[in-house]
């Protein structure tokens, strides 16, 4: 793949964003939402300032980017990432439609310093019962009420 003026460009931002975050206490993260070569939302990684381990620079500026689009869908939307995305930020990005994802420091580049996520990564391609962390389905029902994604599927479609 070929890197544009504008991937550097926006990957510079986001790093600037993560050396900022850093020298004010916080991780070095940072990452900026790009539709139409226009900036759109940005944000740095904020969990040891909210103590909410999903405060990552990503899904902060994913967030930011669906309010300012007013709308979940960030089609043809780029995310310019200091660092490799963890799991839980790809998945959102993917969820949300998110077209293209461009970081500029590995998860080996991160590695020495305790800031990897491919232990994360190797971890979830197990199956369930081979991961660490206990994963159950109990595929309870209330008898009384219709299938729950039945009932959504009803409530979407016009009458």
């Amino acid at each position: 793949m070929t890197v544009t003026h504008d991937d550097t460009q926006f990957l510079r931002e986001a790093i600037a964003l993560a050396y900022a975050n850093a020298e004010q206490g916080g991780r070095p993260f940072g990452a900026v939402v790009v539709k139409q070569g226009v900036v759109i939302a940005s944000a740095v990684n904020e969990i040891l300032r909210s103590n909410d381990p999903t405060d990552h620079a990503e899904m902060l500026a994913i967030r930011r980017a669906s309010q300012h689009l007013a709308s979940p869908n960030l089609q043809h939307c780029v995310v310019y990432a200091s660092g490799h995305p963890c799991p839980m930020c790809l998945a959102a990005m993917r969820m949300a439609g998110v077209s293209q994802v461009v970081f500029a420091h590995s998860n080996a580049d991160a590695a020495p310093f305790g800031l990897s996520t491919a232990a994360i990564y190797e971890e979830l391609a197990k199956p369930f019962a081979q991961q660490s962390m206990v994963i159950r389905h109990v595929p309870v029902r209330l008898i009384e009420r219709p299938g729950l994604y039945a009932d959504w599927k009803q409530r979407q479609t016009p009458h």
